[in-house]
């Protein structure tokens, strides 16, 4: 076997980062006061960060209402966390 070939057998996916957008523009104290445990503090970041344990992600909310979410391992760990924010 090549070392190409033992490269691309251990490639392993440790981080998947998505975005979308839901289109309109968000109060951002609005939305911290709905997700429970979502950090605010935009002297520090621009964004609220809102983190899932199951599947483990962290999705960074914007005012412009753009999402991105971070730290998934799978297209469907995304799917997953970003539906946990999206129905609050």
């Amino acid at each position: 076997m090549t070392k190409s070939e033992e490269a691309k057998k251990s490639i392993k996916i440790e981080n998947v980062v998505a975005s979308t957008g839901i289109g309109t523009k968000l109060d951002l104290n609005e939305v911290i006061s709905i997700l429970e445990g979502a950090d605010y503090n935009k002297e520090r970041f621009p964004g609220v960060v809102y983190r899932t344990t199951s599947p483990k992600t962290a999705a960074l909310i914007f005012g412009s209402g753009k999402i991105v979410c971070t730290g998934a391992k799978s297209i469907e760990d995304v799917s997953s966390g970003l539906t946990k924010v999206l129905r609050n």
